[in-house]
């Protein structure tokens, strides 16, 4: 008889936010879920369209290292609109809606002791 490795009493369900990057502390968790949703489209699109990084940068006129590091998720380098930019190239509609709402209290606080 085998010892299960995992057992009810030794995990802990935790409902995320959403945003992945906002669960850990990231400064700027927002841009960094729209930088990787942006990315993921590109990849996407490569992927259906049989693309080579080299065929992409032909398409775009983007640096084919570029694309490398958009696969690679390295997205340090990347601006929002670089990004929407090389989806325009591909010929992507890029929509998105945008909506404000207040801080939330615990926040605002943890914000003014950074």
């Amino acid at each position: 008889m085998t010892t299960p490795l995992v057992t009810d009493d030794d995990l802990e369900i935790v409902c995320g936010s959403g945003n992945i990057f906002a669960d850990f502390g990231h400064p700027n968790a927002d841009q960094d879920q729209f930088r990787a949703i942006l990315a993921a489209e590109i990849i996407r699109t490569l992927d259906a369209e049989k693309l080579t990084v080299r065929a992409a940068q032909e398409r775009t006129g983007f640096a084919a290292a570029g694309f490398s590091r958009i696969r690679n998720v390295r997205l340090e380098r990347f601006t929002l609109d670089r990004l929407m930019s090389i989806l325009e190239k591909l010929d992507r509609d890029v929509q998105m809606s945008v909506s404000f709402q207040p801080r939330r209290v615990d926040e605002i606080r943890a914000s003014h002791l950074l």
